[in-house]
């Protein structure tokens, strides 16, 4: 394959395009960088189903395929092992028949926990691990058993926890901003010093951008995408609850033990509310709260190594804080999912407090350039 016919390449298939990642792909590809793009929904494409991934490719046959798509993490096992597992790998298939690359998306859960974790530092596939993990480890070694026996041209790009603005599911990362925001944690459900590693879903795009123009180069490779210097759990949960201006939750370690009993009596809770009709189910991330209490660090050493340069390497999760609290917490008020909240609490600038305290001031600021409020428009033509 050569390096010209990669950069020509313009007609690929997004799977997952309504998620935060495969959201973040299709808007990049499609909208900001002019490919043809296709991302159907489970209704137009089921990669579960042999008929539909034939009828679909027969009449449409993308230059590159990209799998962002998963179940939820609290899935059954049938259909976490048909959607992350049997389905990703038709996918693979399909890519091999087309003779074209294929970019599979997945998880620091395949990982142990542990500091500066490389990409071959995997857990042993067994029954005790989580179904979602499992599925995505199966998916590895799968896509490297057949690019030695099938020579299907992959990439594996291994996430942390993704952050980013445009999630349409309160999940992961933005599943705790909500705790926060919805005032559901009363104090820090985490040890002090836990530090995990996380990835900007707006940095996403260029990274599989640049996978898809230098398949010479990394191709059948597997690589960790996530920002370099990781981050203290407890910092990410205060620094949320201070642009907030709330008291709650407390700077106080919640022990884990203490933390698994109570889980223990929320489940048998919701267990008996659903006797009566109520419906109510724990958030699918609880399967995970051990690692709320384990550092999990990954080391981007080996893309660091290679050709890519990351387009915004000041980014961190820190920097989108104030934009993720502005998004969802306006979106959530909007879908009736927590009381309205006075919007001067997570002005990220504080401009509506200085508006409401000190106008003079910041009427001053603005005019003399100090303080740039305004978009600035080209002339319309």
């Amino acid at each position: 394959m050569t390096q010209k016919t990669v950069f020509n390449r313009k007609f690929g298939v997004i799977i997952g395009g309504s998620g935060l990642v495969g959201g973040a792909l299709v808007y990049h590809f499609k909208k900001k960088w002019g490919y043809d793009i296709l991302a159907p929904n489970s209704k137009k494409l089921s990669i579960r189903e042999p008929g539909d991934i034939i009828n679909y490719f027969q009449s449409y046959q993308p230059e590159f395929i990209i799998n962002a798509a998963m179940v939820s993490l609290d899935s059954n096992p049938k259909l976490t092992f048909e959607a992350n597992y049997i389905g990703s790998i038709n996918l693979a298939k399909v890519a091999i028949a087309l003779g074209i690359p294929y970019i599979f998306i997945s998880s620091a859960a395949v990982l142990p926990s542990g500091e500066n974790l490389k990409e071959t530092d995997t857990l042993p596939l067994t029954a005790d691990m989580s179904n979602y993990a499992k599925s995505k480890l199966m998916c590895e070694l799968t896509l490297e058993h057949l690019r030695k026996t099938e020579g299907l041209d992959y990439t594996v790009v291994r996430l942390a926890i993704v952050y980013g603005k445009h999630d349409h599911k309160i999940q992961g990362l933005h599943r705790l901003l909500f705790a926060i925001v919805d005032q559901s944690m009363p104090a820090l459900f985490t040890k002090k010093g836990v530090c995990h590693s996380y990835t900007s879903s707006k940095k996403i795009p260029y990274l599989i951008q640049h996978l898809l123009k230098n398949r010479d180069e990394f191709s059948g490779q597997i690589y960790h995408f996530a920002d370099p210097i990781p981050v203290e759990l407890s910092k990410i949960i205060l620094t949320v609850r201070n642009y907030l201006m709330l008291k709650r939750p407390r700077k106080i370690f919640i022990p884990l033990p203490l933390a698994l009993t109570g889980i223990k009596t929320m489940h048998y809770a919701t267990k008996f509310l659903t006797k009566f009709g109520i419906e109510a189910r724990l958030p699918q991330e609880i399967m995970f709260i051990e690692n709320f209490y384990k550092s999990q660090t990954l080391s981007v050493q080996k893309l660091q190594d290679s050709s890519f340069t990351d387009p915004f390497r000041k980014l961190d999760v820190f920097n989108l804080i104030p934009d993720m609290i502005q998004y969802y917490v306006t979106r959530w008020e909007q879908l009736n999912l927590i009381p309205l909240i006075n919007k001067c609490f997570f002005d990220p600038e504080k401009l509506s407090e200085d508006f409401l305290d000190t106008p003079q001031e910041l009427l001053t600021a603005i005019h003399e350039n100090e303080i740039k409020p305004f978009t600035q428009f080209n002339k319309f033509s």
